[in-house]
């Protein structure tokens, strides 16, 4: 009998987070969210927002707008390696950076299981969703063209891992050359996934969801269900990381 319950117990669980409409409580010392707008700190890195068009996995625009936005810190780093790639004849081609929440969880009901390695849990959060991730690729400064990686952005197969052996020997040195300039603005790359690093700091900020008007108008702060910074706790499980 108390077996029996504890299965009934573990089966609500799951689909109460399941159907889970909010995102999760987090308790931490988290600082105070400061998202920016990226090309109004470099115009020149170049924008193709997959996610305010049709031209993505889901085949449907999940944005209203056409903007990418990172922490502050995440974005003068993102500067960065933008400018420093110019002496190799490149700059930073954006595909995304903040995510509200809300659209992780779309992502996640939306992707077959056999893929959910390429997407990120609702449940825990994504670091898009505390505007410390960015997904990205080069342009050729003389074409202003992208540059060909190994895959495609957001290509759910083995040819998207950083380590994949594939593509053309010209493809695998500007795959390169991009997570070296990354890394060395602090940034990691996600393995599974060439195009798409995460900000050293990203533990420090909380989960949002604020759509990019409300951070236009600058309504950008910790949910009420963080603790106040006086009170220090541990900072909040590592999440599983993915369609970037």
């Amino acid at each position: 009998m108390n077996k029996t319950f504890a299965v009934l117990l573990s089966l609500l669980l799951t689909l109460a987070l399941t159907h889970q409409q909010a995102p999760p409580r987090e308790e931490g010392d988290f600082l105070k969210p400061d998202l920016v707008e990226i090309i109004g700190l470099d115009s020149s890195i170049k924008l193709d927002i997959r996610y305010a068009t049709a031209n993505n996995f889901l085949g449907r625009p999940v944005y209203r707008e056409s903007r990418a936005f990172l922490q502050r810190p995440a974005a003068e780093a993102l500067v960065r390696a933008h400018r420093a790639l110019r002496k190799h004849g490149y700059g930073l081609l954006v595909f995304d950076g903040y995510r509200p929440w809300a659209v992780t969880k779309e992502f996640w009901d939306a992707t077959p299981e056999d893929k959910k390695v390429f997407v990120a849990d609702p449940t825990k959060g994504s670091r898009h969703n505390r505007g410390c991730a960015v997904d990205l690729s080069l342009f050729d400064l003389k074409t202003g063209r992208e540059v060909g990686m190994p895959s495609g952005y957001d290509e759910m197969t083995e040819r998207s891992h950083i380590d994949y052996a594939g593509g053309s020997e010209e493809q695998r040195r500007a795959r390169a050359l991009l997570r070296q300039a990354m890394e060395h603005e602090g940034y990691a790359v996600f393995e599974p996934e060439w195009w798409h690093y995460d900000y050293q700091d990203w533990r420090k900020y909380p989960i949002l969801n604020l759509s990019f008007a409300e951070i236009s108008r600058g309504k950008a702060e910790a949910p009420k269900s963080s603790r106040p910074a006086s009170v220090r706790t541990h900072p909040p499980a590592r999440p599983q990381i993915g369609v970037n």
